[in-house]
């Protein structure tokens, strides 16, 4: 995931980089996973009057995922982009309605894990629990990587499956992952406390933000929906403390209620993108003074530094850079269905 635009501004310059955002998720976020989505995102790019309209949207409501699930909840079910571009504009006024009123807040518990890969570095470094804070929480499905059954793969190795402890907190779903180059975690993380940061916290108990996630999964790729109830179940068994607000306002107080005896960790997946570079730098600037773990799966761009020490990385490519205080690990597939070594 690529850095939003940024121009804050309806001008043309502020249209033809919306255009250019467009074109990208076409060709590379979309492409080869959900060929409707590319297909709708290489039509908006081309499209002045739909570029217009976004551009009178706050710059991060722009973003393509916000408008095509706003646009399919909306009855927006078309397979070409001039006839959702029809649908659209003559629905224009709840899409938008929507669009001001909700986040994209994909909450994609596969995710889980490429994260392990982090998480069990420093399980190995820290034998304590986990106290897991994740930032930018959605509805806190990602939460709990000790819950779910996850089958890793790789060219060579043996499969390996790891398992939540019997008798412990279990998702009826198991997650897999393709490993290139890099060895399969050997054990799930022990985690004692779970909070999440959200601006707007959804809760999978309400009907109407439990369809509003399963919006957020792009067509093509329904295989994810099964999930999405797997994690509202284990929400629903054992609830993590969600707390409503900016990230930055609220790490400090969130931090403070890790119990001593657990190691905190703050986490977070597609999320920084949303923020300035200066909000940014403030929140890594929280994280490193409260001495807690960082892991963060980010855009190559996102975080800063990052790309610096990936000089045979690239934007090209879908998805996320796994790092653990900083430092890179991996390149992760945007749904936690992959992961590779990194090219350095």
């Amino acid at each position: 995931m690529r850095e939003l635009p940024g121009l804050d501004a309806q001008d043309e310059a502020a249209i033809e980089e919306l255009a250019t955002y467009y074109l990208h998720f076409a060709q590379v976020e979309a492409a080869g996973v959900s060929p409707r989505y590319a297909e709708w995102a290489h039509g908006v790019a081309q499209d002045r009057a739909m570029l217009s309209r976004l551009a009178q949207l706050p710059p991060a409501k722009r973003q393509a995922n916000l408008l095509f699930a706003a646009a399919r909840l909306h009855g927006v079910d078309a397979v070409t982009w001039s006839e959702a571009a029809a649908l659209i504009g003559a629905r224009w006024s709840q899409i938008e309605a929507t669009i001001r009123g909700r986040a994209t807040q994909t909450n994609e518990p596969g995710r889980i894990a490429t994260l392990n890969l982090a998480f069990a570095q420093i399980q190995a470094q820290e034998k304590a629990p986990l106290a897991l804070i994740e930032v930018g929480a959605s509805a806190g499905l990602c939460l709990y990587p000790d819950a779910w059954p996850v089958r890793y793969r790789g060219e060579a190795a043996a499969e390996v499956l790891l398992s939540p402890a019997e008798g412990e907190l279990c998702s009826t779903v198991e997650l897999s992952c393709e490993l290139h180059g890099l060895p399969a975690p050997q054990a799930l993380p022990l985690v004692g406390h779970r909070a999440g940061i959200d601006l707007n916290p959804l809760d999978v108990t309400l009907e109407e933000d439990l369809r509003w996630l399963q919006m957020l999964i792009w067509p093509g790729m329904e295989h994810r929906i099964p999930r999405i109830s797997a994690g509202a179940a284990l929400v629903a068994a054992d609830p993590p403390a969600l707390h409503t607000g900016d990230l930055n306002d609220r790490l400090a107080e969130v931090l403070a209620q890790v119990p001593d005896s657990m190691t905190p960790v703050v986490f977070h997946t597609a999320v920084l993108a949303y923020l300035s570079r200066s909000d940014r730098l403030r929140f890594r600037r929280q994280v490193e003074a409260a001495g807690a773990r960082w892991v963060s799966n980010e855009g190559l761009r996102v975080v800063e530094g990052i790309a610096e020490q990936l000089p045979g990385e690239t934007e090209a490519e879908s998805g996320f850079v796994l790092s653990l205080d900083g430092e890179p690990l991996a390149r992760t597939a945007p749904h936690g269905q992959s992961a590779r070594s990194l090219r350095r």
